[in-house]
């Protein structure tokens, strides 16, 4: 009998996949608009069609509880889903720890990270809709590769702005990419009146996820047949990634296990909303069960930004959100964990966060990134730097049972493994990253 003593893993048939996306939308109160860029006024339905799929934008602002999952993406879905809910005897035995340690890890696709539950929705939606061609922005890659392999599955083109620190850190995440049909560019590029903008100031600019968009955007503005698709932030994508923490909740269940704490990164939010919004219910009911979000120090969007109306992109063409913000002319350090570079928080996220729903903490790359050594060493999976920064919480907070000698469950998301991001593991094993 399996039970949570002597599980290891815990993997569910595929037919068991969540049918429904759950949508925290129908239980939260008071969401603020998205407001246009030029007249700072609520944006229309029409406006945001505009450059994103009419499903998508939908689902932007419904509040059905459950949105039913298309045959054509559970299809597809089955190809990798149920992911693997494994309890981490390893790290427990590492840290001594009475706390139960459980990760959800979604680097089991090709793609190797959760991106890929938002992309192929979001590919199949615009390609019945009769868009030919998306642009998109990336920032370590991870959502890059996983719109370029979901682009392929409906015989759409793509292009893709990576930030160009990553660009430079991660030339396999490019082969990738181009494996499945994807263009590549180096953003800021001199391909956009954003891009040009920027260089004329910083013609050594390192780029960052703003300017990703903002490049991304104005073409799918101003190219007949092209929608830009985004991998993080939006209500739509958070809905999308609710298919983890609904999979996690299954599988904590044939082992009659609850979560005291879940743990996930955060950068623009959707793996972190993905791993908890499908527990919000649990939350309500519940006022002890705690989610914490980590971001890096470099882009510390909860822990010290402000909650006001900001642009989404450093080019301001995008939409306005009530958000958590850096500024979105704000340009993070070139750390390895790219995915969490974004200066902005999800509106979702930010509401939570301001309403004291969900915690917030920050680490530095070095912690972070020796945290991952000792994850793999332990567990034998190398995880992405941004994955890193949960695996470090979830370890702060099995130090912590320690200290005070109490059992604990502890429950985070593995957004993603890291073997096209060992150039950081290369940099900080020579010594290149210091100490703080």
């Amino acid at each position: 009998m399996l039970t949570k003593h002597n599980v290891i893993k815990i993997e569910l048939p595929n037919e068991m996949i969540p049918k429904y996306w759950y949508n925290v939308l129908s239980e939260m109160k008071d969401m603020p608009p998205y407001l246009n860029p030029q007249t700072q006024k609520p944006s229309e339905q029409a406006e945001l069609e505009q450059i994103l799929s009419v499903e998508c934008v939908r689902q932007e602002t419904t509040t059905e509880k459950y949105i039913e999952i298309p045959k054509e993406v559970r299809d597809i879905y089955r190809n990798y889903r149920f992911t693997p809910l494994i309890r981490a005897r390893g790290l427990e035995k590492l840290l001594d720890t009475p706390a139960r340690i459980y990760y959800k890890y979604e680097g089991s696709n090709a793609t190797g990270s959760h991106k890929l539950n938002s992309a192929v929705p979001q590919a199949f939606y615009n390609s019945i809709e009769g868009t030919k061609h998306l642009t998109t922005e990336t920032g370590a890659g991870q959502w890059g590769s996983a719109l370029s392999m979901a682009c392929s599955f409906y015989d759409l083109s793509c292009d893709i702005y990576m930030v160009k620190c990553s660009y430079e850190q991660k030339p396999s995440r490019r082969t990738f990419m181009e494996t499945f049909g994807g263009q590549v560019y180096s953003s800021p590029t001199n391909r956009t009146l954003a891009g040009r903008e920027i260089l004329a100031k910083d013609p050594n600019c390192s780029g960052s996820l703003g300017i990703a968009i903002s490049e991304a955007m104005e073409l799918a503005a101003t190219t007949p047949g092209t929608k830009y698709a985004l991998g993080s932030v939006l209500n739509h994508v958070l809905l999308h990634q609710t298919v983890i923490g609904q999979e996690a909740k299954q599988q904590l269940e044939v082992i009659d296990e609850f979560p005291d704490v879940v743990v996930a990164c955060t950068g623009g939010g959707s793996n972190f909303g993905g791993m908890v919004l499908p527990f919000y219910e649990d939350k309500l009911k519940n006022p002890n069960l705690r989610f914490v979000a980590v971001e890096p120090e470099a882009c510390p969007t909860l822990t010290k930004g402000k909650y006001e109306f900001d642009y989404s992109d450093t080019g301001k063409v995008g939409p306005i959100s009530k958000m958590y913000t850096l500024g979105s002319d704000f340009m993070p350090a070139s750390i390895h964990a790219g995915g969490l570079r974004y200066h902005g928080m999800s509106p979702i996220i930010s509401k939570l966060y301001n309403d004291e729903m969900i915690e917030a903490k920050s680490y530095n790359q070095f912690d972070i990134l020796k945290a991952g050594l000792d994850f793999a060493k332990a567990e034998c999976i190398v995880p992405a730097p941004e994955s890193c920064h949960a695996i470090k919480a979830a370890m702060d907070e099995a130090l912590k049972a320690k200290e005070e000698g109490k059992e604990k469950v502890i429950l985070f998301c593995l957004s993603g493994h890291g073997y096209l991001d060992l150039y950081a593991y290369e940099k900080f094993l020579n010594g290149v990253i210091p100490k703080p």
